[in-house]
């Protein structure tokens, strides 16, 4: 599981709901079905005009992404791989590289280095691979506006709901406690569609684009580590090359370490 999405839920219901005794509001305040009709309705039915059918069905997927940890290799991982294989492919050539298709998990590397042992040009597998992740990377992008959309739309609903509430309260001026209540109500929903746009919409579509982002970089350093195989680099030419992805304190610690199990 993703701790952090978890967490941060977490203590966004303990914010309010804390903030709201702080206040002196009682919590039962929130139970207002005429409001949480207008918020979780209203934005359901915004998004489903917003966005065709066949992205709306992601919506379950994208959910188990941001709530669960991502499955991507992590990049020093990757770097070993491709280490090992331009040992291989020196000492054996290209073809010898077949052999050790059958212990590649991931699809898109398995895909490369198909082509590269099927001999495929440099150009054709930049790409083939290059065209997979853009299309990879529109798809995380749709699924992350749908969240966006979803944090612009609640809180414009929660004033929607604002005004009917208000307009309600107009409606009980000659009764003074009918009318604290119906106030009271009128606001509830401008805090629900706040809560729910900007603690959780909003951060959902953030939390996507960030884990589309160590995605798209993985699949990137995978296909520099491909080409760098076909052309025949150094394996440790090759570590050099994609640790240039890491930042700066983890490259040259990890390059230090190479080093010594090298030596």
């Amino acid at each position: 599981m993703d701790k952090t999405s978890i967490i941060g839920v977490i203590l966004g219901f303990i914010a309010v709901g804390v903030g709201m005794v702080l206040k002196g509001v009682p919590i039962n305040a929130l139970v207002n079905p005429a409001a949480l009709l207008i918020i979780i309705l209203g934005t359901i039915a915004a998004v489903t005009i917003a966005f065709p059918t066949s992205e709306i069905k992601r919506v379950p997927k994208l959910f188990r992404v941001i709530f669960k940890d991502s499955k991507n290799m992590d990049i020093k991982n990757v770097i070993g791989l491709f280490s090992d294989l331009a040992q291989v492919a020196r000492k054996e050539g290209l073809l010898a590289l077949e052999t050790r298709l059958h212990e590649v998990e991931d699809p898109f590397l398995k895909n490369g280095l198909s082509l590269a042992v099927d001999g495929q040009s440099a150009d054709y597998i930049r790409d083939v691979l290059s065209e997979e992740i853009e299309a990879m990377e529109g798809r995380h992008q749709a699924g992350a506006a749908i969240f966006s959309q979803a944090g612009t739309y609640a809180p414009s609903l929660g004033v929607l709901g604002a005004v009917l509430g208000l307009i309600a309260a107009l409606g009980n001026m000659d009764n003074t406690e009918e009318l604290g209540h119906a106030i009271s109500a009128a606001f509830v929903a401008t805090m629900l569609g706040i809560f729910s746009g900007y603690v959780l919409w909003n951060p959902f579509a953030n939390k996507l684009k960030r884990k589309s982002k160590q995605e798209v970089k993985i699949k990137e350093i995978m296909l520099e580590g491909i080409l760098s195989i076909l052309a025949g680099e150094a394996p440790r030419v090759i570590e050099q090359k994609l640790a240039s992805y890491l930042p700066s304190e983890e490259r040259k610690k990890f390059l230090e370490e190479s080093s010594e199990l090298n030596e």
